[in-house]
């Protein structure tokens, strides 16, 4: 396998294309896909594996252990997969890699999705809900009250927060809405037991 164009010394990351590349040549590769099991169940990259962050961050070592080929991680952007990155390289696993741009990047340069049911990407749902949120609070703060405004703040002061730490709250709690958990997340050990059967 080649190093991908691209790799610096804080991301290592590979493109769709390059990744498109590995895929067709079957070369000895182990898709992690992070994302919630929702978003995973709407589409993601033929022969990759479901291994949520927060159930990988939990059971880092685990994992790590199981993966003795070279690592892609996805996510829908590629933001959780770096995350999985950092995660993994603290117990040793160094060599993993993240997709640029996620599954839709693989998508759009004709890599081999599996489409399930329809529904929106968790950082999409993040969007509708935070532009919903500071919307309501100017009207509010405009038709009702003033001091309603400070729904839009408090709204802005989270995305801020929230990109500097990069993390977001507002998608953990939106993961456990009904429409998010109509899948089932696997378990630690459904997890492992998938990595150690392929």
């Amino acid at each position: 396998m080649t190093t991908p164009t691209g790799t610096t010394a804080d991301t290592a990351s590979v493109d769709a294309a390059t990744l498109r590349g590995w895929v067709e040549r079957q070369d000895d590769l182990l898709l992690i896909d992070v994302r919630a099991a929702g978003e995973f169940e709407t589409s993601h990259i033929r022969g990759s594996y479901h291994v949520p962050l927060p159930l990988l961050k939990e059971h880092t070592p685990e994992f790590a252990a199981r993966m003795d080929t070279h690592v892609v991680l996805i996510c829908q952007s590629g933001v959780r997969a770096e995350q999985a990155r950092q995660r993994l390289g603290t117990v040793g696993l160094d060599g993993a890699m993240v997709l640029s741009g996620g599954v839709p990047a693989y998508a759009a340069v004709g890599g081999d999705i599996v489409r399930g049911r329809s529904s929106w990407a968790l950082e999409r749902q993040v969007r509708m809900a935070a532009g919903s949120l500071v919307l309501a609070g100017m009207l509010a703060g405009r038709f009702i009250s003033p001091n309603l405004r400070v729904i839009a703040g408090t709204i802005g002061a989270g995305l801020t927060y929230s990109a500097a730490t990069n993390s977001c709250a507002m998608g953990r709690a939106l993961s456990w809405m009904p429409w998010n958990r109509s899948v089932t997340e696997p378990t630690a050990r459904e997890a492992l037991d998938q990595l150690t059967d392929r």
